[in-house]
């Protein structure tokens, strides 16, 4: 089966979906033990979601990399994600998206959320020929994002330091294709 381009796969529920950060101990432990991001937490700087397990693998070097050593599971909402994408812009301007440079440019200035499609990885780490969402929460998205949306937060890092020594694929979570409603797959460059 072809895989598309640009497609965001996840765990998720009728309800939920399942986002993955990474953060430094601090930060982490405060937040699995409060359910929900918090100080030392900073609000004031973008923060970056993403669905997919192994791309955050790839980003933190599973839970290897200084500041990135434990792997977080945050159950947001659906609601909330996906106002998310309806205030999205992509990162970085792109040719026939039926808008000028300086319009992307504006857009991007204003919008609380940036929006990257970042080659998806293999088991081994390796970019496949696809791409993954990741999603930069910025301003209004912030607050939202860790008072709002947020229905639970797992610690995952025993799970990525047994995939990474295991390469078992049966341990991974089991993502799936996430229905996008039309105008979101559209305004995201799904």
């Amino acid at each position: 089966m072809q895989v598309p381009q640009r497609q965001i796969r996840a765990v998720h529920t009728a309800d939920t979906i399942t986002v993955y950060q990474a953060y430094r101990a601090e930060i982490a432990d405060a937040a699995v033990r409060a359910g929900r991001i918090v100080a030392p937490f900073k609000r004031d700087r973008m923060t970056w979601i993403k669905p997919s397990f192994l791309w955050m693998m790839y980003r933190c070097g599973w839970g290897e990399k200084p500041g990135q050593e434990r792997v977080l599971a945050v159950e947001i909402t659906r609601a909330g994600f996906e106002w998310a994408l309806a205030h999205a812009c992509i990162s970085h301007y792109e040719i026939g998206s039926g808008e000028t440079r300086a319009e992307w440019s504006r857009r991007v200035r204003r919008s609380p959320v940036r929006v990257q499609w970042d080659p998806e990885r293999s088991m081994q780490l390796g970019a496949l020929p696809y791409r993954s969402l990741q999603l930069g929460l910025g301003g209004e998205a912030v607050p939202r994002y860790v008072d709002e949306w947020t229905v639970s937060i797992r610690d995952v890092t025993d799970l990525a330091h047994r995939v990474q020594s295991t390469r078992d694929p049966a341990l991974l979570p089991p993502k799936r294709p996430y229905p996008l409603p039309p105008d979101l797959a559209t305004a995201i460059a799904a």
